[in-house]
């Protein structure tokens, strides 16, 4: 496929990334906007995208087919941590996604796209643009492995990050010879590929390939390089100070400690969040709702969870419907969140008949925090399931 070229994507394209996301994976685990955002926004010279002319020069002449995106971690291995955060000028380049449109699989584009990622990081770390660049991570199903050493990863071994019930596994691709003085860092995991997309959750790397594919070059030779004086701008620390999420379960009382006022005194004549609502993974920390938004609700429980699924200890577990359980009420639309992520409307039916949504943190894509019904003006946060700021 000679016509195909690679460029950044831009911010009026991650609309069409999140559109191929949406149809290459399971409803309740592709990435949402939101999420394509915070990445783009914050390491824009990492989100890499494979195009074709669009026909008769349409919008900007280039249509979407493809793309990896990535954020940096000091960490040499991956972590939910690692994952949920960039850091500038740190040496591992975390792949979050791999996903190519299902109408041009099969015919090299996803791995020539990896190839091409890996090229530029390379010439990045060699020519001084990016010196502190040091090696490529994923993560990967056991039988995409194959596909990501084709584009020159080694396996390194089973990861610790928990998502789903399948297990994922770390594979590295160096960016340069190991010095004899350093030891060599676990790799990120790879998955080999699969005629369907692999979920990869918002910490996760998600790899979509193309079973059978042989090691061709890459589909451009021409690799641009990466626009002056963007690492350096990079390469600056955030200021940012995370505040730290204490969780319910550490409430002496419960819910009684974390309302304004257990009598209710707002318009509904209910009591508000006394505290800042915060994503409760350890690292993030992100403000999800600002204090007194929210309405305290004790209501029937709702299935958030499959069946066999391992959630990670900080989101508190939900009894099985009908029993009851407490939940933050928001509305009366989404502008009322300071950060908040949905799903894609799922096949299971909300309280009022309509398709559920989730929420989850938009940043580092936690979840399910919570839910809402698609095309609704209400949203429920589990109470067990954000942090607090105290």
């Amino acid at each position: 496929m000679s016509e195909i070229f690679y460029d950044l994507v831009s911010p009026d394209e991650l609309e069409a990334a999140a559109a191929i996301e949406a149809r290459s994976y399971p409803e309740d685990e592709a990435g949402s906007l939101e999420t394509f955002r915070y990445r783009q926004a914050q390491a824009p010279e990492l989100f890499l995208g494979a195009f074709i002319p669009a026909p008769g020069g349409q919008g900007n002449g280039r249509t979407l087919i493809g793309y990896v995106c990535a954020t940096l971690s000091p960490d040499s291995t991956l972590t939910h941590d690692s994952m949920s955060t960039h850091v500038p000028g740190s040496g591992s380049i975390c792949i979050h996604s791999v996903c190519v449109d299902a109408a041009h699989r099969r015919r090299h584009v996803g791995l020539d796209l990896v190839r091409e990622f890996v090229a530029r990081a390379e010439r990045a770390a060699r020519d001084g643009t990016a010196p502190h660049l040091e090696r490529v991570l994923l993560i990967a199903h056991e039988e995409l492995q194959g596909f990501y050493a084709k584009a020159g990863f080694e396996l390194v071994g089973r990861s610790a990050v928990v998502h789903g019930a399948r297990p994922w596994y770390e594979m590295r691709k160096e960016l340069r010879e190991p010095s004899a003085d350093k030891s060599s860092a676990p790799a990120a995991k790879s998955e080999a590929p699969s005629a369907a997309a692999e979920v990869a959750h918002p910490q996760t790397t998600r790899a979509q390939g193309e079973q059978g594919q042989s090691s061709g070059t890459s589909g451009s030779d021409q690799g641009q390089g990466l626009p002056p004086g963007l690492w350096e701008a990079l390469q600056q620390s955030s200021t940012r100070t995370r505040p730290a999420a204490r969780l319910l379960s550490s409430f002496p009382n419960a819910v009684q400690d974390v309302v304004s006022d257990i009598g209710g005194d707002n318009t509904d004549g209910l009591p508000t969040n006394k505290y800042d609502l915060l994503c409760p993974r350890p690292g993030c920390g992100s403000i999800i709702l600002k204090a007194g938004v929210a309405s305290w609700v004790e209501r029937a429980s709702v299935q958030l969870d499959s069946p066999g699924q391992t959630i990670p200890d900080y989101l508190g577990a939900l009894p099985a419907p009908p029993a009851t359980t407490q939940w933050w009420l928001v509305k009366p639309n989404a502008m009322a969140f300071e950060n908040i992520g949905f799903s894609r409307a799922v096949q299971a039916t909300g309280p009022g008949g309509r398709k559920l949504k989730f929420l989850a943190c938009a940043e580092c894509d936690l979840g399910p925090l919570g839910w809402c019904e698609e095309g609704g003006s209400e949203f429920w946060l589990a109470s067990n399931r954000v942090g607090y700021r105290v």
